[in-house]
């Protein structure tokens, strides 16, 4: 698999709900309290017919420092810029907070691809939090239900071209690179 999405957000979004959805099997803890998932667990991903790596990755906090959010918040980091995207997870119910403001912005900085998923979008309160997404400026938002599996169509159908793009770009250096082998052999004979 050549294409990598981090899934990042705040504690208790639903990345690991997503994340194990994604892989078909429980591998990432699950829990209503915030902070249990605290290290980065890639896994292979199954959506429709795509295949690629996901990252479930502790919640985003607005901490810098040595304590434990701050170098849970240096590992979701790195995973951004370890993947080819990311998928910024949102609470629909709990709607946009400081904090999903402050990691859009890191998440646009970052250069790379960034999918803005809302979680718990089903239900009048969710489908506000949608809404409010827009105003978070990274795109049309997609209405999700880890939990219950809503809006895996339209994630597929988001990450199609990210994929495909990934794909295509490996395909094109393993080209280049038979190539060379190739002229090498030809120059040693």
């Amino acid at each position: 698999m050549s294409f990598t999405l981090a899934i990042v957000g705040r504690p208790n979004v639903g990345k690991s709900t997503l994340f194990n959805r994604l892989v078909g099997k429980r591998l990432a803890l699950v829990d209503d309290q915030p902070g249990v998932t605290r290290d980065l667990r890639e896994g292979a991903a199954r959506l429709g017919d795509l295949r690629f790596t996901v990252i479930d990755t502790a919640g985003l906090e607005d901490a810098t420092d040595d304590s434990l959010q701050g170098r849970m918040r240096r590992l979701t980091e790195r995973a951004v810029e370890m993947a080819d995207a990311s998928l910024f997870l949102i609470d629909g119910r709990a709607g946009i907070t400081p904090n999903d403001e402050l990691f859009a912005e890191i998440l646009r900085r970052s250069g790379r691809p960034v999918i803005l998923g809302v979680n718990k979008a089903e239900g009048r309160q969710g489908e506000a939090g949608v809404i409010e997404a827009y105003a978070l400026g990274l795109g049309e938002p997609i209405a999700l239900s880890a939990e219950h599996g809503e809006g895996m169509g339209e994630l597929a159908v988001a990450l199609a071209p990210l994929v495909e793009a990934a794909e295509e770009a490996v395909a094109v250096v393993e080209e280049a690179e038979t190539d060379v082998d190739v002229e090498e052999d030809a120059e040693g004979e």
